[in-house]
């Protein structure tokens, strides 16, 4: 099943980098310093009002469908899912709605917010979708969904750009991608829930699961926004501009890889707990570790290797300076974030002990805020991603030990080691390259540090990828007899 995932949703994701990339691209040159930086804190006010209030609907849709065996219970389950959520946004929009026109804020930014916060419940009904189908195998219609929603709302985001719609821009598309797709996919969702109840006890359940799910989701969040607005508040919206471009840039690189295989090797290990037991879960979770080790730590290692030329080809001349300086901690804090988010600390999730998630999740988010606020007024921005990646490394080690009351993943140490070399002889080999800057540079970066490091992993067998190469070959092989 894991696989099959990989496989499946690698399209999207590929879409999602090159959307990612565009983004940064189109909107650091078509938006000024400041709208690109007040998009940015309206992008995170957004983000954080959605996950506090919608996510832990779309966690008990993932995994709580698995369990479900008749046809009456899937109905109840979709029932429950769908009418509290219809309800929740009932009370989110006057909510949302009022908060917006009593906040002291410029015209442009309060507009950027009210348009962000407006498509929270659209989103919301779009994921409930997109969670059924990761949660059923369902990849193709999963993988769609994504891709529509990437390309149309960057479609949209950049036309109200060139109109002159300012730091809004980018969340209009974020609101409408979204709903173009519902007439296509909520009326065959809804009708499972024909013939189904809300179930009081269930949503106790589902609650008691998510509502951690979500809290742990928001102090992520707020692990990955504080510095933006600490930076508003030491420095100013121009500053948040520059940092924000420069941790989209590396950050969204990990982050398009890990949910890939994130959406792949979450349902497997549900389905290998629920179905194999402790033993199948383990030999699943080992390749998921693996896998995420091999592609995520050479990406990490590799944008830092690039970090001044991808700025300058990437990113607007006012915002490129500080991206540069800024890109290779955010690309370790990507990596950490990653190996949390999408393994370790899904043995929570595995072990239905959500609360020790909210705990993990606290102690990186207090650390961030203190860090923050001792290193921006000092360094301003490389001090806002310096606090990010030491925040993650705490994180992670709080993740390790606390995830033995649950259930603890095992630490793919042999991949790590294996990886850990073959990037270590990547990076060798690239510093001896020679500076000639731009585009010509990043190619001549990628292409030798890639090749460098897909030869040493290839020889030290890193993550079993050799093994893995020649099982393929030999499919194709029968495949082809």
């Amino acid at each position: 099943m894991f696989w099959r995932g990989v496989w499946g949703y690698l399209p999207a994701q590929v879409v999602q980098g090159v959307v990612g990339f565009l983004t940064i691209v189109v909107f650091t040159r078509l938006l000024s310093p400041a709208d690109f930086g007040h998009y940015a804190l309206a992008f995170s006010v957004t983000t954080l009002a959605h996950t506090a209030t919608f996510s832990w609907l779309e966690a008990s849709m993932a995994r709580f469908w698995a369990a479900e065996r008749t046809p009456e219970g899937l109905s109840t389950h979709f029932a429950s899912l769908y009418r509290t959520s219809f309800a929740i946004i009932a009370v989110f929009v006057p909510i949302a709605a009022l908060v917006v026109w009593l906040l002291p804020l410029t015209p442009g930014f309060k507009i950027a917010v009210a348009f962000g916060l407006a498509g929270a419940p659209i989103r919301n009904l779009a994921k409930l979708a997109q969670e059924r189908y990761r949660a059923a195998g369902e990849v193709a219609k999963a993988a769609n969904v994504d891709m529509f929603v990437s390309i149309f709302g960057f479609l949209v985001g950049a036309g109200f750009a060139l109109a002159g719609a300012g730091a809004a821009s980018p969340l209009l598309g974020l609101a409408l991608a979204p709903l173009f797709v519902l007439p296509f996919i909520l009326p065959g969702e809804l009708a499972q829930s024909a013939g189904g109840t809300v179930d009081r006890e269930r949503l106790k359940a589902y609650a008691a699961y998510g509502y951690p799910i979500a809290a742990s989701l928001t102090l992520a969040l707020v692990l990955a926004s504080t510095d933006r607005f600490l930076l508003a508040a030491f420095m100013d919206a121009a500053a948040v501009g520059a940092y924000h471009a420069s941790y989209s840039l590396a950050n969204r690189t990990l982050d398009v890889m890990f949910i890939w295989l994130g959406a792949a090797g979450a349902p497997a290990m549900v389905m290998a707990l629920e179905r194999g037991g402790r033993e199948a879960l383990r030999e699943t979770a080992l390749v998921q570790g693996s896998t995420l080790i091999l592609i995520g730590l050479p990406a990490a290692v590799g944008l830092a290797l690039v970090a001044r030329p991808m700025a300058e080809l990437m990113i607007g001349q006012d915002l490129r300076a500080a991206a540069a300086i800024v890109t290779p901690w955010i690309a370790a804090s990507a990596f950490l974030s990653g190996m949390i988010a999408y393994y370790f600390g899904f043995g929570f999730t595995l072990g239905k002990k959500t609360g020790l998630l909210l705990v993990t999740m606290a102690i990186p988010a207090l650390s961030n805020i203190v860090l923050n606020l001792v290193l921006i007024p000092r360094l301003g921005v490389l001090g806002a991603a310096v606090a990010t990646a030491l925040s993650f490394a705490i994180g992670l080690i709080a993740c390790l030990l606390i995830s033995r009351r649950a259930i603890a993943l095992p630490i793919p140490w042999d991949s790590l080691i294996r990886c850990g070399v073959a990037s270590a002889a990547m990076a060798g080999v690239v510093a001896l390259l020679p500076p000639i800057g731009g585009l010509a540079e990043l190619v001549l970066d990628a292409s030798v540090g890639g090749a460098v490091y897909a030869a040493m992993a290839l020889t030290l067998n890193a993550a079993g990828v050799r093994d893995l190469l020649i099982r393929l070959i030999a499919a194709r092989r029968r495949a082809a007899a």
